[in-house]
């Protein structure tokens, strides 16, 4: 540890709350789950709003009960929980007065946010809201190249009778319905914005524009959104900047920086490739891969938002229960370098990732070490080492700086260098955590948060 500041950690003024959670739960689940090959299956499968409703009178998830996704969440060591209110098919998961293409006009009959929201607040997790501003259901909204609707040869004609504005001023009346009709909402993540040409045409053939600001009427929408929840963090997808930025399916190399300035962001992953719920996809990330995003992402600065796609009977399935399960108990023995933590400012040795909370240093180790592991710049500034899991001792030195490779001894690494003398047998979690306790003169010298 160097004597210069640790970098500051980066935080939301009016909801410090996110930085500190580092943790929440994605839930994509709509009418797709039916189709259970994928949130997009509209789109990647060409269908028209009459081929999708069958979707529509058959959908009554039974099952749906809002506090076992609480329970799982909370268990998993999440956070908060946002939910797909509105995804990009147009489908409505509450009693909108705006649309009839919503839950209560199906075979499930019921608002499935008010149990929603009710679960979290019981749980005490933060409650989200994910809403789309594309809506492929909806007869104004203009059809571009991220419409499920794009090949039709008649779009132009089609084009000609729908009204921007019109779909404009609905998009801003469900947002008001969303923020008035549920209490407090904590946060608000919008599904997308893409101005420019590669964006707005992502599988080529006809040329379309973009969709941005000004479609959305961005600037007006979030002054609103202000005014109803002065509270709630909002993202980027707006096309005008937010609270965070959420680089997806992707794990950042560094800070995320917006207007020339780090700001705080979150990287939202699947389990296994799809949002929704897709049956026959096995493309599961281990247990090992997902906790080592999720560290990865908060020795940068950042959060993880994990999703999970219920079936279409309100289940989470086992797959992903198990998964949730298995980040959960690695979570149960290692929160403490988790929550409230983030970027060290030190280079950690290859595979491995440091995150640091107040006074406390933490060596995640995605390889497991010759038994010797060198940490530069720590010599001298750690006062007592223990892995994380069972508060076991690892011991630690400081090699003669002199010291030859000998037959029996390594040589000296750089000048303050601390190293760990780790036992030979890897412990058996997910990804091993040494804890260091740094020395007090060192937490003053450094100005830790």
């Amino acid at each position: 540890m160097t004597t210069s500041a640790a970098p500051a950690q980066v935080a939301i003024a009016h909801a410090p709350w996110f930085t500190k959670a580092r943790f929440g739960m994605f839930v994509h689940w709509g009418l797709y789950s039916l189709a259970a090959r994928h949130e997009w299956v509209m789109y990647r499968e060409n269908m028209s709003v009459s081929q999708y409703r069958k979707y529509f009178e058959h959908f009554d998830p039974d099952l749906y009960d809002p506090r076992e996704w609480a329970a799982a969440a909370k268990k998993a060591g999440m956070k908060y929980v946002v939910l797909t209110t509105k995804h990009h098919d147009g489908f409505a998961l509450w009693d909108s007065a705006l649309t009839e293409y919503k839950s209560t006009n199906t075979p499930c009959g019921q608002d499935l946010l008010v149990p929603y929201v009710a679960a979290l607040r019981e749980a005490g997790l933060k409650v989200g809201f994910y809403h789309s501003v594309i809506d492929w259901h909806h007869p104004d909204f203009p059809i571009d190249g991220n419409h499920a609707d794009r090949h039709n040869p008649d779009w132009q004609d089609l084009n000609s009778a729908r009204d921007g504005g019109k779909y404009r001023e609905y998009l801003h009346g469900q947002v008001r319905e969303l923020l008035s009709n549920y209490g407090q909402i904590d946060y608000l993540f919008f599904d997308f914005s893409y101005p420019d040409v590669a964006t707005a045409n992502p599988d080529g053939g006809t040329t379309f524009t973009g969709k941005g600001a000004q479609d959305w009427g961005s600037v007006e929408l979030m002054s609103m959104i202000r005014e109803l929840q002065p509270g709630i963090i909002v993202n980027d997808r707006l096309d005008v900047p937010g609270d965070f930025v959420t680089p997806e399916q992707y794990q950042p190399a560094g800070a995320m920086v917006s207007g020339g300035k780090e700001v705080p962001w979150e990287a939202c992953q699947t389990l296994n490739g799809s949002w929704g719920y897709d049956r026959d996809n096995q493309d599961y990330k281990s247990t090992q891969q997902l906790v080592q995003m999720l560290i990865d992402g908060v020795s940068k600065g950042g959060n993880l938002l994990l999703n999970v796609g219920p079936t279409a009977r309100g289940e989470i399935d086992p797959r992903a229960h198990a998964a949730l399960e298995d980040i959960g108990e690695w979570m149960r023995l290692h929160s403490k370098s988790i929550y409230g933590a983030g970027v060290s400012g030190l280079q950690a040795p290859a595979d491995a990732r440091y995150t640091l909370c107040g006074n406390r240093l933490y060596l995640h180790l995605f390889a497991w070490p010759f038994q010797f592991i060198h940490l530069p710049g720590l010599a001298g500034k750690v006062e007592y080492a223990q892995l994380l899991h069972d508060a076991s001792e690892v011991k630690f030195l400081v090699l003669d700086p002199g010291q030859s490779a000998g037959h029996m001894t390594p040589a000296a690494a750089a000048p303050g260098t601390l190293t760990l003398q780790l036992p030979v047998q890897r412990p058996g979690v997910a990804v091993p955590v040494v804890e260091l306790f740094l020395t007090s003169e060192t937490a003053t010298e450094s100005d830790l948060p």
